[in-house]
């Protein structure tokens, strides 16, 4: 048996990770989290922020400081889950040709210091180019895992199966069917006659009585759109249904994800009254960047940012022939659509409103869970977006918010997500997505 004492296992944590998520200290159990002096003053630069950043940046701070009650810092911090934290400062010198005049140079060689000393170091860091710089330096370098699923693997909410004449036959009929194999709830199915691939149909899973219950692929108009493929069939099927309080809908450029979304709530708002308002925002405006300096109100200021939501409402009142409604300024002048900051949500209480987040794939699953949380009695939350299309330098495919919440709430019978695949905006636009 070999008594030598194991190398210490250290984690130092960059400032972006504690910005992803401010708690993510408590998130490396039994172990040394290490925080390098550095990063406390990048938070300290953001504390000041109005945005998500700055939120997130006192967050982090107050809990360290929460921690470190009659502590020693610099000795090591006992927390409660077994861990230990640690601040420190480099001493030593850069290896050679690296700049020291940079921060995230300055995080890593904190990581290389310690590793020198005999420690066992993980690097932990969102940002890729920082853990490829502290790979370099022989450092093990590694992406923050916490809240992250993988996208290759992502919940799709449908499947196929292959059902004889007889069960479409009973499906048809009676319009739902005893189904024994539990799925998770509002899962969809595309049952296919063997030996008739053109007879088919989709059919939902109803968890409360275990049955599947069919979804008719006549569909009617809904605000003048009609879906065009069995993925949004299902998408409509969810958006229109007032028990289900959350849908996420995942799809590349054209798939129709926005506008079914937008079309489903102008009628449950307009014609059904089953919501006050339809309330529509979008990440496009940096997580909490003030929208002050641009001119005007704020429905004009955000306006320069909404126009591919406006464009999907422009092309749905060419097709929507609704009676005393004949242009969106009205319909925003009359509050029927409100547009919102996504940083000016935060701290509202939101019943009864359709509140639709287009391109969610660009906030992180802190910022998803600040924007669903608002959501007050009697309110659906529709979340749309593209998950391989992501602005965020910080995020991808399997750590953005979207995904993540789409796999964290399938098993929920309020919940439902489709990935739609098909794109029915143009041939040119679905090669665009597949090819480019």
């Amino acid at each position: 048996m070999n008594n030598q004492e194991k190398p210490i296992k250290s984690f130092v944590i960059d400032t972006n990770v504690l910005i992803h998520r401010p708690d993510a200290i408590l998130s490396f159990k039994d172990n040394e989290v290490v925080i390098p002096l550095w990063v406390l003053e990048e938070l300290d630069r953001l504390k000041t922020f109005s945005d998500e950043r700055g939120r997130n940046a006192r967050h982090a701070i107050r809990f360290i400081d929460g921690v470190s009650k009659n502590s020693n810092l610099s000795e090591g911090v006992k927390l409660e889950n077994g861990s230990t934290l640690r601040v420190i400062m480099s001493t030593g010198s850069m290896p050679t040709g690296f700049l020291e005049d940079k921060t995230d140079n300055k995080i890593i060689l904190s990581a290389y210091e310690l590793q020198q000393q005999g420690r066992q170091v993980f690097f932990v860091s969102k940002d890729i180019n920082a853990r490829v710089k502290a790979m370099a330096l022989g450092i093990r370098a590694v992406d923050y895992e916490k809240q992250k699923v993988n996208y290759d693997k992502l919940y799709s909410g449908y499947g196929r199966i292959d059902a004889s004449q007889e069960t479409l036959g009973n499906l048809r009929a009676t319009g739902s069917i005893p189904w024994n194999d539990n799925p998770t709830p509002n899962f969809y199915l595309i049952l296919t006659d063997k030996s008739d691939p053109e007879n088919n149909e989709i059919a939902r899973y109803r968890a409360e009585t275990s049955t599947l219950s069919l979804v008719d692929h006549r569909l009617p108009s809904v605000a003048g759109i009609r879906p065009m493929n069995h993925q949004q069939r299902m998408a409509m099927d969810l958006l229109l249904d007032d028990s289900v309080s959350l849908v996420s809908l995942v799809g590349k450029a054209g798939t129709g994800k926005t506008l079914l979304a937008m079309a489903a709530g102008l009628y449950l708002t307009m014609e059904k009254k089953s919501y006050s308002r339809v309330l529509v925002s979008r990440p496009v405006v940096p997580m909490g960047k003030d929208i002050g300096y641009l001119p005007g109100a704020k429905n004009e200021k955000l306006s320069h940012w909404m126009q591919p939501l406006f464009d999907n409402l422009e092309y749905i009142f060419s097709v929507y022939h609704k009676q005393n409604v004949k242009t969106l300024d009205q319909l925003i002048a009359n509050k029927i659509i409100e547009l919102e900051a996504l940083s000016y949500i935060r701290g509202r209480s939101l019943p009864g409103q359709y509140i639709v987040i287009d391109e969610a794939q660009n906030l992180s699953p802190h910022e998803i869970k600040t924007i669903v949380s608002r959501a007050g009695e009697g309110s659906k939350v529709v979340l749309t977006g593209d998950p391989q299309q992501i602005d965020s330098p910080y995020l991808d495919a399997n750590s953005n918010g979207l995904s993540y919440l789409a796999e964290a709430f399938k098993a929920q019978t309020i919940a439902g997500h489709v990935t739609l695949e098909k794109s029915e905006r143009s041939r040119l636009a679905e090669l665009a997505a597949e090819l480019l």
